[in-house]
């Protein structure tokens, strides 16, 4: 990993916000996904969140996903599931759902820990979900229609939010705030991504990258990933 590549994962991560996130409940069309992450991925989320009740949405996140490895996505069996994990993190979360107590995304403060739950494309957030989250918003429209697709809601509405955290100064960091695992896995993956794969394939430990971007590894480690098998 070249000096110039190490630098830009470093400021990259320095910029992170974990505690801004999308779950996406039972959003299921790949395009819509995709785009969810990689606006994710743009604003500085460092991870996403799946419901999908009978687990087929695994293989079809990663397949989405799998050309933005810098943005995790996690799973889960049940909107309860998911908004247990995300309010047990601090999260408010707020469903975007027009209803009589539902207000501008924009007067929403982002600042705060905060989730926005996004519905399935055609019949919207759950009952359940509805029942479960903290506040309802609207992105208020003028014209005929009455919706927007899911991705570019959900676009919107980080946007708002990275300007709300930009204002307080929530992405001039020096450093990172993710865990120094979380930051050491980045990377190696990301400056190395080869390697890092031939890792997994044989299921060794990631080494540690130093400040210079190098890894640091003794020989058995490479020695095992030069051996043929």
């Amino acid at each position: 990993m070249n000096s110039t590549r190490y630098e830009r994962i470093r400021e990259m991560l320095a910029r992170r916000q974990p505690d801004l996130t999308v779950c996406m409940e039972q959003v299921h069309k790949p395009h819509n996904v995709s785009a969810i992450v990689r606006t994710a991925d743009a604003i500085g989320v460092h991870e996403v969140h799946a419901v999908w009740p009978d687990g087929r949405l695994r293989p079809m996140v990663s397949s989405a996903a799998g050309s933005n490895s810098w943005v995790q996505v996690h799973t889960h069996h049940s909107i309860r599931d998911a908004v247990s994990h995300l309010k047990g993190r601090g999260m408010q979360v707020l469903a975007t759902h027009l209803s009589d107590k539902a207000v501008d995304f924009r007067e929403i403060d982002y600042t705060r820990p905060t989730c926005i739950l996004m519905g399935q494309e055609k019949t919207g957030i759950t009952q359940e979900a509805l029942d479960l989250a903290d506040q309802d918003i609207i992105i208020p429209m003028t014209g005929m229609v009455q919706s927007l697709n899911v991705s570019v809601a959900s676009a919107l509405i980080l946007y708002e939010a990275q300007r709300q955290r930009q204002n307080a100064g929530m992405y001039q960091r020096e450093s990172s705030v993710l865990p120094e695992d979380e930051q050491q896995r980045l990377l190696f993956e990301g400056g190395y991504p080869v390697l890092a794969r031939v890792a997994k394939q044989k299921n060794l430990p990631y080494p540690h990258v130093n400040l210079q971007g190098e890894i640091e590894a003794d020989a058995a480690w490479w020695a095992t990933m030069q051996s043929a098998k």
